[in-house]
């Protein structure tokens, strides 16, 4: 069987106990790095028992057929990325991809996520998300990138480079404009671990000096534009369900010639009616 196993972002005492079984048990350990897992594992108090390989961008399309061919002779093959789950962002897709096309077992083991832990860290509205891996390097097809998150009702999760973050943001800042919320979480789960909240503008002011360590960027999703306060009601409350007060969230949402205190007005009118 092919295991998947997401492993802790930093925090070591988020392995979960399957991690532990599944690293002292398997036949084989595909690892991004051997050396950090075989650091994971001391510090987990594990011995790895199996065969270590590595299983990373560059080898990872050689690497498949011995792999799958491990599973096919019925050997437990356990795969672990440097930090959070396989196939998200990390190496992963191809091996799932291969076991399945030969119509061989695969499981996983869930655990830390840097998407689900910034958006539930953000403040913003994310009963409904997309993740978009890493924006594209180069200038002119990030601004592409953020031109087709001008719509998006939903929240967008990313992850970027510190030393591109700022230029990033800028980017962010000139196509969606500087009052589209946003969270960047900063060294998730780890001791430096910083979540800063605001607007585009106010964090792309706060990246320019420069910014370390591993990023999560949670974009707001865009609010449709509405021509009577009663279509944002429902906006409205979802911002105070995730802490926001009530005015400030009026005034994020007071577009399309809805003024901030008609808005407000409408949302105390529908909660004495029970609405």
């Amino acid at each position: 069987m092919l295991i998947l196993a997401a492993t802790p972002m930093g925090d070591v005492g988020d392995a979960s106990q399957r991690l532990r079984d599944a690293l002292a048990t398997a036949d084989v350990v595909a690892a991004e790095d051997t050396r950090r897992t075989k650091h994971l594992a001391s510090g987990l108090g594990v011995t790895i028992t199996g065969k270590v390989v590595s299983f990373y961008d560059q080898v990872e399309t050689a690497r498949l057929p011995g792999l799958v061919d491990a599973v096919r002779d019925g050997k437990s093959v356990l795969l672990v990325t440097d930090a959070g789950m396989p196939s998200v962002s990390d190496p992963g897709y191809r091996l799932v991809a291969a076991c399945v096309d030969a119509d061989l077992p695969v499981t996983c083991l869930p655990g830390p996520s840097a998407v689900t832990t910034a958006l539930a860290l953000s403040g913003l509205p994310v009963e409904r998300f997309c993740f978009d891996g890493f924006p594209p390097r180069k200038q002119g097809q990030r601004s592409k990138f953020f031109e087709s998150l001008k719509s998006e009702s939903r929240a967008c999760v990313f992850f970027e480079a510190p030393h591109r973050l700022a230029a990033c943001l800028a980017d962010a800042v000139a196509v969606l404009g500087p009052d589209r919320r946003a969270a960047v979480c900063r060294e998730l789960t780890k001791t430096y671990e910083e979540v800063k909240r605001g607007t585009l503008g106010e964090l792309a002011a706060w990246a320019e000096d420069g910014v370390r360590g591993e990023i999560t960027v949670v974009l707001a999703g865009a609010v449709a534009v509405a021509s009577e306060p009663e279509d944002l009601i429902d906006d409205v409350e979802q911002l105070v369900a995730s802490g926001m007060r009530l005015k400030d969230a009026c005034a994020q949402l007071a577009v399309g010639g809805v003024s901030k205190r008609e808005l407000y007005e409408a949302v105390l009118a529908s909660r004495s009616a029970g609405v």
